[in-house]
């Protein structure tokens, strides 16, 4: 079988790409992909583009289309002007999640690299996309096009109705408030056949009517049981009837602003359905990363032994695999944390060797797949079914903690110096990887701020709470031009107030 494979020819020779040698890059990167690792992967579409394309997709969040805002404008003339002066380069590829998986490849990459990004994003991240469980229920890859297209037709026909100067007040706002725009533990119902009909009337452009409003509200979002069992004695009526507190701020505001018409209500829709879309990838940035890095460094190691890359071609592409999964030191100038690629690569690679050649250390840590000669199944069940957090906590090694030179640092305000207090031993190896897993879990890294209540019928100041925790309070400065942007989309005083995680007392 290794002598049949090795008397293949080789796929190009030389740096210049055409559609027709990518063709047969990808067909040859595809047989390695289904075949041999098992992946699961959505149809690809695969384009070329310009770096003034790929700039312009990095000024909107990479997706394929989008209304047009300033924000998105600043950010292109900043990155442009970066990528001009030849202090920030540009990323190799931009894949979307989406049925199909649309990929852009830079025009400007050699053959090479068009075949490794070819297998890191059009066959890791596709697989990643469509298995793993956050994209699966927070996602709909095969409506988002159309979802895209219609937000910015519509927001455009707003603008035509009511004046850009309106349109962008509601989206300076909106975008403002877009981290506290998502749902972070539970779904929303799916709407009704009815409310789908009176969403898509406002979409249409009608009024709306107070019946419209009534269909809108917060009352299917409850959780309380009808019974009345389980209920907080503390909270009142009229927040059991808003379904109070509320973590999605946007949500909230788009149900129940009083001042708020029907075309507004849909462009928050708009923003915070986006910012939900896109919220998984926060989630997932070291699995998926290390997901497709894992993949296309095992299919061009296995292009290589099949004698389908030339030495030249093999060369370029682990060198910019090596600059990918680089890991500085701490004093070294380039070092900004720890770096996704190299972590998450580390651990898919580390997996593989738990699996084959496991230690009694590795049977220990991992007795449930430590020696299972199905290493790929063990890969694709971790894709699938882990975030960042929970994988790191759970796939994690010793080995690895040490190869990377891990420890915990403790910083308490009320002592003058740091002090090491984890190290490289039994408690500590537990320790180390439950602090490390803990800076990936977005609960922590972002402020927990949530509606928790508002009298509709008295002076409806709207009353928001920020959870501190550690002690972290919000900056004074943006989180007042935050408010500002809130008590415009509510119409009347917006107030937050900040208490302790621990013990409830406000700061």
């Amino acid at each position: 079988m290794q002598a049949a494979e090795t008397t293949n020819k080789v796929l190009f020779d030389g740096p210049e790409w055409t559609f027709e040698l990518m063709e047969k890059a990808r067909d040859a990167i595809e047989d390695i992909a289904l075949n041999d690792l098992g992946l699961e992967i959505y149809p690809n579409q695969i384009e070329i583009i310009s770096s003034e394309q790929m700039l312009d997709a990095y000024s909107c969040a990479g997706l394929p289309l989008m209304y047009q805002h300033w924000s998105f404008g600043k950010h292109f003339v900043r990155d442009d002007t970066l990528y001009r002066t030849g202090r920030q380069g540009l990323a190799y590829e931009i894949v979307i999640n989406s049925n199909p998986c649309i990929s852009y490849n830079m025009e400007e990459n050699t053959m090479a690299m068009q075949t490794l990004v070819m297998a890191h994003a059009a066959f890791g991240h596709n697989h990643f996309f469509k298995n793993n469980y956050l994209f699966l229920q927070w996602t709909d890859a095969a409506g988002i096009h159309d979802y895209l297209a219609f937000a910015k037709n519509y927001i455009s026909a707003c603008e035509e109705r009511y004046g850009l100067d309106a349109v962008e007040e509601i989206l300076d706002a909106a975008h403002a408030m877009q981290a506290q725009g998502v749902f972070r533990y539970g779904r929303p119902p799916q709407p009704t056949a009815a409310e789908r009909q009176a969403m898509q009337r406002v979409r249409d452009g009608y009024e709306s009517s107070q019946s419209l409003l009534d269909l809108w509200t917060d009352s299917t979002m409850r959780h309380e049981d009808e019974d009345g069992e389980d209920e907080d004695p503390q909270i009142s009526a009229r927040q059991k009837e808003l379904n109070l507190p509320q973590e999605n701020i946007l949500y909230f505001l788009e149900k129940n602003s009083p001042i708020l018409r029907s075309w507004q209500r849909e462009i928050l829709r708009i923003v915070r359905c986006l910012a939900q879309y896109l919220y998984p990838q926060k989630q997932t940035k070291v699995m998926n990363e290390g997901c497709a890095t894992f993949v296309h460094y095992y299919i061009i190691n296995k292009l290589h032994e099949r004698g389908q890359l030339t030495q030249g071609a093999y060369m370029e592409m682990m060198h910019s695999h090596t600059n990918v999964v680089l890991q500085p030191e701490y004093d070294d100038p380039r070092y900004g944390g720890i770096n996704p690629y190299a972590l998450g690569f580390a651990m898919m690679v580390d997996i593989r060797r738990i699996c084959q050649s496991p230690t009694d250390e590795d049977r220990e840590w991992f007795s449930d797949f430590a020696g299972d000669p199905d290493w790929r199944g063990v890969l694709r069940h971790a894709w699938a079914n882990y975030r960042d957090e929970s994988f790191i906590q759970q796939f994690l090694s010793p080995h690895l903690i040490r190869k990377f030179k891990l420890f915990t640092l403790t910083n308490d305000a009320k002592h003058p110096s740091l002090l090491v207090s984890q190290i490289h031993n039994r408690a500590g190896y537990r320790d180390i990887r439950r602090d490390l897993a803990q800076s990936y879990n977005l609960a922590h890294l972002e402020p927990d701020i949530q509606v928790t209540d508002v009298d509709l019928r008295g002076d409806r100041e709207l009353k928001l709470t920020h959870l501190v925790r550690n002690g972290i309070q919000l900056d004074t400065v943006n989180c007042e031009e935050v408010l500002k942007h809130a008590r415009k989309l509510w119409g009347y005083g917006v107030k937050m107030t900040a208490t302790n995680e621990g013990d409830g007392q406000n700061v």
